[in-house]
């Protein structure tokens, strides 16, 4: 389905006269406005292709109607978060559940939707139907080389894909691990994983990135080979220049200190990026920022400071990207409301006062230093990234919008209504 730029124009002229209430209210005391509001527009955040069906746990699945069958559809429905928020113009495949027919009429797909390919994901923690050997006992990490080759031959088939399809990077995240004492070596599955990330590193062209996302738990549950930003950032540094740590922020344990952890990869030049999500007890895959809002705005106040000291493009030079399951929400609501949550939270960290945090910090004045962040969280800036919206082209009210055409309706009568998002 597509959304025509009068539907859009006209759409917005509902909400316009508010809007521009609220705007003129907090751009009043903003010195550097049309600062902010450039640097709100130029930020994107890629759209899994996995994000546009219905997710489900270990006892069941609910699929919605009118998912996207085919990848085809996939950036179609990207396509339509775009032109709503012209802030996803960029989507990540999952390989083999993404592998296109024909490379160049999926590009030019794209391209018709104002979208390019973002990371590529590699698969190796599940078994597919025509896989020789099993990936139960670990992929990279495996105790037999035959299974460890055929996981850096699945890799480098995913490097060829993005070739073609003009990515830039790839995403290695693995299952491997143990879930009982004694039932691996930690020395030689780190050897085995490192040496089979090595082939891998060799096959990227000179101009790509490779992402090592690590998870603390999940599936196995006594030990992960990947399991925490330190041993992700131990293979990176050995790999090479290329080579980059990628958090996805749902992969830690309860309560840990995301924005140290971002704050330490960012000086070290060894983030790469994140798949935002949100968790209340793990690996949730919530929408972003519904239940911890206040340590999404920290973890983006450390990079704004971060990527600015280091003289970094906030929108190109790291790569942002949803990751999320969406349960009993439809998919394309659950990530305009992420895309909102990162935008607000991104326009937060911009207005901290960093030479009055600094001072303050400097002073050991932690009363001052607190009210100082506390105060940028507890600004309301949703008229302003609606005002980045509205100048880009987009919506004023996303989500409204998608309702009142009836987008979801549409897309069940195209596609029917007991429909499976390919992949999942």
């Amino acid at each position: 389905m597509i959304l025509s730029k009068e539907q859009i124009e006209e759409s917005n002229k509902e909400y316009s006269k508010n809007h521009k209430k609220k705007y003129e209210c907090i751009s009043d005391g903003i010195t550097n406005l049309d600062e902010v509001i450039k640097k709100l527009i130029d930020f994107q955040i890629a759209i899994p292709s996995w994000a546009l069906g219905t997710g489900g746990t270990r006892f069941g699945r609910f699929p919605g109607g009118g998912e996207p069958r085919s990848l085809e559809e996939k950036i179609e429905d990207i396509g339509l978060l775009h032109a709503l928020t012209r802030s996803a113009d960029a989507i990540s495949l999952h390989i083999p559940w993404d592998i296109p027919s024909n490379a160049e009429k999926i590009k030019s797909l794209a391209k018709e939707n104002g979208l390019h390919f973002d990371a590529m994901n590699s698969n190796t923690f599940q078994d597919q139907p025509e896989q020789k050997l099993s990936y139960k006992f670990g992929s990279l990490q495996h105790v037999d080389k035959a299974v460890r080759k055929q996981a850096i031959e699945h890799n480098i088939d995913v490097i060829k894909h993005g070739i073609a399809l003009g990515s830039k990077s790839l995403t290695v995240w693995l299952s491997d691990g143990s879930s009982f004492p004694g039932q691996l070596n930690f020395r030689k599955a780190f050897q085995n994983t490192l040496e089979s990330l090595q082939e891998i590193y060799s096959a990227l062209p000179h101009d790509w990135k490779m992402f090592v996302e690590y998870k603390a738990f999940e599936p196995n549950f006594y030990s992960m080979t990947v399991g925490d930003w330190g041993q992700s950032l131990l293979y990176t540094s050995k790999l090479g220049n290329k080579a980059f740590t990628l958090v996805d922020l749902g992969h830690h344990l309860s309560n840990a200190n995301i924005e140290q952890i971002v704050a330490l990869l960012l000086m070290e030049g060894k983030l790469g990026g994140f798949h935002f999500n949100d968790s209340k007890y793990g690996d949730d895959d919530l929408t972003v920022g519904s239940i911890k809002p206040y340590q999404l705005f920290l973890i983006f106040n450390e990079l704004v400071e971060g990527m600015d000291a280091k003289k970094m493009n906030h929108a190109t030079d790291l790569a942002w990207m949803i990751d999320a399951s969406h349960n009993v929400k439809d998919p394309l609501e659950d990530l305009l409301q992420s895309l909102e949550a990162i935008k607000i939270a991104y326009a937060k960290a911009l207005l901290v006062d960093r030479k009055k945090l600094v001072e303050a910090q400097n002073n050991n004045d932690v009363v001052t230093a607190q009210e100082i962040l506390q105060d940028a969280f507890r600004t309301d800036v949703r008229a302003l990234v609606a005002e980045a919206r509205l100048r880009a082209g987009a919506t004023l009210n996303p989500i409204a919008v998608y309702r009142n055409e009836k987008v979801r309706q549409q897309l069940i009568k195209e596609r029917g209504s007991k429909t499976m998002a390919t992949g999942l």
